[in-house]
């Protein structure tokens, strides 16, 4: 299937054909919304059984998930709520999320308005190289030290993050 053009509207991906490879311990981003002209962001990520998204707050954003495939637990200001194939949930700005990834994985599809520029902006003292918390696609820090993948986009991060 041919992507339609930068400006056209069509059939951007077919999620059954996205993870139709993948073993079971791939996971990361399968899919991304990439034209240039787009006004939303979004990404099919893919989740290992177990593999967790470390607490988190997204502060200028608004997030729209559906878990496609598989379930997990996913925590929201302290709050625990099991998610499975078919759930849709509002992440607001602001709120502190954490996501683990059941048994079998969890395949999901993150929407949200698109972040404007790359801004600087002091964090109180970090160290100046925090090369391997930075998302290698969507620029994210990671602000947790042990964290595997972006908590935006679902990228792996450099060496795994740690």
């Amino acid at each position: 299937m041919a992507p339609p053009s930068d400006s056209a509207p069509g059939v951007l991906a077919r999620l059954a054909e996205l993870s139709h490879d993948l073993s079971d311990e791939q996971g990361g981003a399968l899919w991304r919304l990439a034209q240039s002209s787009r006004q939303l962001d979004a990404n099919v990520v893919r989740l290992p059984p177990d593999v967790r998204i470390a607490e988190h707050v997204e502060p200028d954003l608004d997030v729209l998930l559906y878990a496609i495939e598989g379930g997990g637990l996913l925590r929201v200001d302290g709050v625990p709520q099991d998610i499975t194939a078919g759930s849709v949930v509002w992440l607001p700005r602001g709120s502190r999320r954490a996501l683990r990834a059941g048994p079998d994985g969890l395949v999901q599809l993150s929407v949200h308005r698109r972040r404007p520029g790359l801004a600087i902006r002091t964090t109180g003292g970090e160290p100046a190289c925090l090369l391997d918390r930075v998302c290698p696609e969507c620029g994210r820090l990671a602000t947790e030290p042990d964290a595997r993948f972006c908590g935006r986009c679902g990228e792996s991060l450099p060496d795994g993050g740690v």
